[in-house]
């Protein structure tokens, strides 16, 4: 009997010597992470226990960046709490506005998840890490206060599913466009508490940021996590790793609940149509959808590649007259690597917003609400029914150069057609 690299991890960090999916467990963490929405819960409960310290001042991180810069009083108020819990508890990775970033994209550019870490955050894209070979998932905020006490939280072991991708992708297709199609494939309960492992010589080829993207949306397929093994180029992203790590790899002999194979070499730039993830076209057939605006960034899109990519194809173009484009960059590094490369340039000269680093339009919170009626393409991850807005609104997902070439055209456009 073999186990996988999710099951390897749950079973290290509860001492157990034996694991099934299935069963309930208690396990330690290495980080426990919380937001301007979740931790303020977190911290209230906490306080509510009666207790004083948290468990370890190194293991928790707090991230203002759903409404940050705070848009309004609340979310002043929420940020605060933020920023006086950290003083009070000496927390060394609270990270304020203008050294922070969208969590998700920030917490690995700081080597602060590495392979074979168990980490928790309150939010449910937490699973973005499994693309480092960690077990990372999303809980809620009393499951975040528990944590604060004493640095561990309850598991039901999930079983794993396999994902193995072959061919060459065609230009343009990325992390992206393959988590899209995987997810139009299986359905947004595909993976109901799950564990989906990427595989493949495809996956093996694809750079981190690819990566992350793909481990991102794991959640919109109903998953715990979306994991990658990891590889040389993993552990050269992560060099110099500020600590000890552990790489797990899946037994040969491993159990799967299912094996999906998927041949890519076809695969156009995928788009998810409203109202759900998994509502998934190919580019060409989305040609006649007309936008009011486009935003690139988010936890899924916004890191340097995404925003290079996007640059490459509005390089000495305007937008369309009349749409809103709105650029923001995932953390204050990848701010200052898109000024010094001349991308924020393009982007503005293009016409466009390039704002700091913030969750913002892609939860509904602020730089880019849509009004009824109003139709965005966006480099999110999600398009439910009023997620970016007004729940009249309309909601394409795509990756930063379908967003791109969309954004000149006004138009869903593949961007081969420029």
């Amino acid at each position: 009997m073999g186990y996988t690299i999710a099951e390897k991890i749950l079973m290290a960090h509860s001492g157990l010597k034996d694991i099934r999916p299935g069963e309930f467990i208690e396990a330690g963490l290495d980080l426990a992470l919380g937001n301007d929405i979740t931790a303020p819960i977190a911290i209230e409960e906490f306080r509510r226990a009666g207790f004083r310290r948290v468990f370890a001042k190194n293991k928790i991180v707090l991230v203002p960046d759903h409404f940050a810069p705070a848009k309004d009083l609340k979310s002043a108020n929420q940020c605060k709490m933020l920023a006086d819990f950290a003083r009070e508890q000496k927390i060394r990775n609270y990270f304020e506005v203008g050294c922070m970033g969208i969590e998700h994209a920030l917490l690995p550019e700081k080597k602060l998840v590495l392979p074979g870490d168990l980490i928790i955050g309150a939010d449910s894209h937490t699973c973005t890490y499994g693309a480092l070979g960690a077990y990372a998932t999303g809980v809620g905020s009393t499951d975040l206060a528990r944590a604060f006490i004493d640095g561990k939280c309850w598991f039901r072991v999930p079983a794993s599913v396999k994902f193995i991708y072959r061919g060459k992708p065609a230009k343009w297709v990325g992390g992206k466009d393959l988590i899209l199609f995987t997810i139009g494939r299986i359905g947004v309960d595909g993976a109901l508490y799950k564990a989906m492992e990427f595989s493949g010589p495809v996956i093996r080829r694809l750079g981190m940021d690819d990566r992350f993207a793909m481990s991102n949306m794991a959640i919109e397929a109903g998953a715990r996590a979306g994991i990658i093994e990891p590889d040389e180029i993993t552990l050269r992203y992560i060099r110099p790793a500020p600590r000890k790590y552990k790489v797990y790899r899946s037994d040969e002999k491993a159990a799967y609940e299912k094996i999906y194979e998927y041949d890519i070499s076809e695969l156009e730039p995928q788009v998810a149509c409203p109202h759900l993830p998994s509502n998934v076209k190919p580019v060409s057939a989305l040609k006649s959808i007309a936008l009011d605006q486009v935003v690139i960034g988010s936890c899924t899109n916004g890191r340097i590649s995404d925003l290079r990519a996007a640059g490459k194809i509005l390089k000495g173009k305007k937008i369309k007259a009349g749409l809103k484009l709105i650029v923001i960059p995932a953390t204050q590094k990848i701010y200052l690597e898109a000024v010094r490369e001349g991308l924020a340039e393009i982007f503005v000269k293009a016409g466009g917003v390039f704002s700091t680093p913030t969750c913002g339009p892609c939860l509904g919170g602020h730089m880019g609400i849509l009004t009824e009626g109003e139709t965005a393409l966006s480099t999110t991850n999600r398009n439910f029914i009023g997620r970016m807005g007004s729940p009249e609104s309309f909601v394409y997902l795509s990756g930063p150069a379908v967003a791109a070439a969309s954004a000149i055209t006004g138009r869903i456009t593949h961007p081969d057609s420029l």
